[in-house]
């Protein structure tokens, strides 16, 4: 059997009731990845191209035993259950979920990079994992994940709702 890895996921909705597609999607991850904590809930003005309402994000951090391509499949498969349908790159989503670290490898695997190629300038997914795992070390810059955030601009990142939220 192959040892649990601790993993960080980005989570966001910007389609329907976003909160509840949220909420939805972390329920689907168990049992492949179990849910260890959540992060407060922000809301974030959308990056990219297309013009669309604002998102609500989290982060959660999970425990799974699942290779980082498996795990990619699993979530896959999560947004589809959790509503997520087809529509343009960098458009308006119910769900979408990313694998920002597992554990402390770097994974370029085809369309896989983990961490997350653009964690480092994210501020609506740097300021919520900061939050649960601030000392967490991002593999390509040996930095911590508390230093990376102090760099962003997070001033479009704003809370709406205190860890909890999920319940």
């Amino acid at each position: 059997m192959n040892e649990s890895v601790a993993v960080y996921l980005g989570l966001g909705s910007n389609v329907g009731d976003r909160k509840q597609q949220m909420v939805d999607a972390l329920r689907l991850l168990s049992p492949e990845a179990k849910v260890d904590v959540v992060s407060s809930l922000y809301e974030t003005e959308p990056v990219g191209p297309v013009e669309q309402d604002a998102f609500y994000n989290a982060v959660c951090g999970v425990s799974t035993t699942l290779s980082p391509q498996d795990l990619l499949t699993h979530i896959k498969h999560v947004e589809r259950d959790a509503g997520r349908t087809k529509r343009q790159r960098w458009g308006p989503r119910e769900i979408d979920i990313d694998i920002l670290l597992y554990g402390e490898e770097q994974v370029r695997e085809g369309t896989l990079q983990v961490p997350h190629p653009e964690l480092t300038k994210r501020a609506f997914a740097l300021v919520p994992l900061s939050e649960i795992a601030p000392d967490a070390v991002h593999p390509d810059t040996g930095e911590t994940i508390a230093t990376l955030t102090s760099r962003v601009d997070a001033k479009g990142v704003r809370k709406v709702a205190d860890a909890g939220w999920e319940a």
